[in-house]
């Protein structure tokens, strides 16, 4: 008799929510409960790790120039819908400095993990990466930087990226010799020696009112790799012919794929309740902590 008081209040909690959310339909109801039983290795997401590295933190830059075949599901309506959601979450603002002071300069954004271990340019140029890149003279800091920056003598246009959900950092762009940059600009900061170019500056923030407005359309989920071959998500997924889309964002190959659940539909909407209360963590919440 004991064994079955737990069972018994956890459907009774269940019928309560669901009755709360409007889902009245035995289907949207059996959906509700068996998601919420799932046992997948959800994960919770804390702010970017500090690091001089862009790809430390979410790749939502992306959503800019999202491609419209970036989503993937069974429906291509529900990706045009899930598509025009996203695009509307990051806002891309170009400036322009005739000489921006290089010193600023503390990230970058073409990186790799051994990068990503480092909290600043210092840290990376006295490591052993950097072992072989010696700058005694300004002769050495302009043979240095210029192996970054080829035209350098001449005042080539850099090109420098910042992201609100980055902090404060500045990241350069440049897709090579990242270690004598990094060296360089060490140097000049320790030296106290000034050196400005012309830049071009690539600012993304996120928008509170894309936000919005895709908490008010979707449930947004981030979906751990083990689940796409989960029988019993699955089986929800597909079986109950509900409308999904889904996209990798938060990172590498290896990250959580995104699952966007239409509150239009009560079936979704099972689901996407299901899954919050399996552990399934909300990324609108995420981006609107960062």
């Amino acid at each position: 008799m004991s064994l079955s008081k737990p069972t018994t209040r956890r459907s009774s909690r269940l019928a309560e929510w669901a009755q709360r959310l409007g889902l009245t339909a035995r289907v949207e109801r059996q959906i509700l409960q068996r998601a919420s039983q799932l046992k997948l290795p959800f994960k919770t997401y804390g702010k970017p790790a500090a690091s001089i590295c862009w790809y430390s933190g979410p790749q939502l830059h992306r959503l800019v120039d999202l491609p419209s075949n970036a989503l993937s599901g069974p429906v291509q309506e529900d990706k045009a819908q899930a598509h025009a959601m996203l695009v509307q979450i990051v806002e891309l603002q170009s400036q322009q400095f005739s000489a921006f002071d290089l010193r600023k300069i503390n990230g970058l954004s073409n990186c790799t993990r051994e990068h990503a271990k480092h909290l600043s340019f210092e840290s990376l140029a006295s490591s052993e990466a950097c072992k072989s890149i010696r700058i005694i003279s300004y002769r050495d800091f302009v043979r240095v930087i210029s192996q970054a920056l080829p035209d350098f003598s001449s005042g080539p246009t850099i090109q420098l990226r910042q992201a609100s959900w980055l902090g404060e950092r500045t990241f350069w762009a440049g897709e090579q010799q990242h270690e004598a940059f990094a060296c360089a600009i060490s140097y000049a900061r320790r030296r106290d020696l000034e050196v400005r170019l012309p830049t071009q500056l690539s600012r993304y923030r996120l928008s509170q009112t894309g936000l919005n407005t895709l908490h008010q359309h979707y449930h947004v989920f981030a979906i751990p790799n083990a689940a796409w071959n989960d029988a019993g998500f699955m089986s929800l997924l597909l079986d109950s012919h509900l409308p999904y889309a889904r996209l990798a964002l938060l990172g590498g190959r290896r990250s959580p794929e995104v699952l966007m659940l239409p509150k239009h539909s009560s079936k979704a909407t099972a689901l996407g309740e299901g899954l919050r209360l399996a552990g399934a963590p909300d990324i609108i919440e995420y981006l609107q902590r960062l």
